[in-house]
């Protein structure tokens, strides 16, 4: 769809506002609350379900990992030597600044060439990135059907190996992320839709349901968009032009669920760690999880998929990451759940509320210019 520069520019705002409150709930919840510490110690126990496959693992008490907190630094590690580059070095954030580039470059050729008149000379190469992005698609469709029995061989040895006591230690992280979840999703975006959007809590939340329990069931933010179209057009009462920006494009960017998973989730296990993050630090894991949240593919697991990304940020070794994964995925199918509802409320939330007003005083105008119209007839 083509975009306005001024739509573009509230949309991106509307972003900025949103995942600013959900970062700042974040971090006051891990910041006072500091429930990584219930962790510690018992690192060891915990680390024990992964034991067989590093034998030299036990309670970390190591230095963080060469990666560096430094802002400026990491804005430069960002920048490839070569377009081979990132994928040796598994470099994420610069996948996703590649793919930002290209895909912009792609469109300023194309719309170059259909403005020249020659819109044929890029239609082979259109359909050579379709039949790519397809093929990748249809890769990712098998790979997502296969997680949920990765994820269950994963749970029945953690199950088998050390029963259901795991599941006990695991209730302190799960209950502050889903806490944290739950502020922003259920008081943040109800609030900002009555008071910003002239919205009730009941049509926001209420008209919304359908595409909420999509979410929820699927596990997909991108899956649910025809639904989030649906109810943001036919129940909540938004403009087609908003709904469409804000489902179909802004999905893209209003992950709330999972910026906000991420920077908590990677709080957690500094704490757990002994890693106690200084402002500036958790300045880089936020950027980290804002990156990860704008790149990541509106898919089941996503959110776990690049959490290594922003603990690496954090300064989290390696070997510590192996052993993070595994202990937070018998608790990730409840969280992945979660995740995908508030992105979901974000897409409904992230609609411009002048939309549907600037189209109702449009539409008075020009009521009004007709009726002066043919009252100056009348009176001729």
């Amino acid at each position: 769809m083509q975009i306005s520069a001024r739509a573009g520019g509230r949309l991106i705002l509307i972003c900025l506002c949103n995942v600013s409150v959900a970062f700042a709930i974040g971090l006051t919840l891990m910041n006072t609350i500091q429930p990584g510490h219930a962790w510690r110690g018992r690192l060891g126990e915990l680390a024990g379900i992964v034991q067989h496959e590093n034998p030299g693992l036990s309670a970390p008490a190591v230095e963080p990992g060469k990666a560096t907190l430094d802002p400026l630094k990491n804005i430069v590690g960002y920048v490839p030597e070569s377009l081979v580059d990132p994928f040796t070095k598994n470099n994420v954030i610069t996948v996703v600044l590649l793919g930002l580039l290209g895909g912009t470059a792609l469109r300023h050729v194309k719309l170059r060439h259909e403005a020249e008149g020659n819109s044929g000379v890029f239609q082979p190469l259109e359909r050579f990135v379709t039949g790519v992005y397809q093929t990748l698609v249809q890769m990712l469709h098998w790979v997502v059907q296969a997680v949920p029995f990765a994820v269950f061989g994963v749970v029945a040895q953690v199950v088998g190996r050390s029963g259901l006591a795991v599941f006990q230690a695991l209730v302190g992280f799960l209950f502050i992320i889903l806490l944290g979840l739950a502020i922003h999703s259920l008081l943040y975006y109800p609030l900002v839709a009555w008071l910003v959007g002239r919205k009730s809590p009941r049509v926001y939340v209420g008209g919304g349901a359908d595409a909420i329990l999509t979410g929820l069931s699927t596990n997909s933010s991108l899956a649910t968009v025809p639904v989030t179209l649906r109810v943001l057009t036919e129940k909540i009462g938004v403009s087609q032009e908003s709904s469409r920006l804000a489902a179909c494009v802004g999905t893209n960017l209003n992950n709330d669920g999972i910026t906000l998973y991420e920077a908590m989730a990677a709080l957690f296990l500094a704490q757990a760690y002994g890693f106690d993050l200084t402002i500036s630090q958790q300045v880089v894991v936020v950027l980290a999880s804002l990156m990860a949240g704008i790149g990541v593919a509106g898919i089941p697991e996503a959110g776990l998929i690049v959490l290594p990304l922003v603990l690496g940020a954090a300064g989290l070794p390696d070997e510590l990451i192996l052993v993070a994964i595994p202990l937070i995925l018998p608790v990730d199918w409840i969280i992945a759940r979660a995740r995908s509802g508030v992105n979901v409320m974000s897409d409904d939330a992230g609609c411009d509320p002048t939309g549907p007003a600037a189209s109702r005083r449009s539409g008075r105008a020009v009521a009004m210019r007709a009726w002066r119209q043919g009252r100056a007839r009348r009176d001729v």
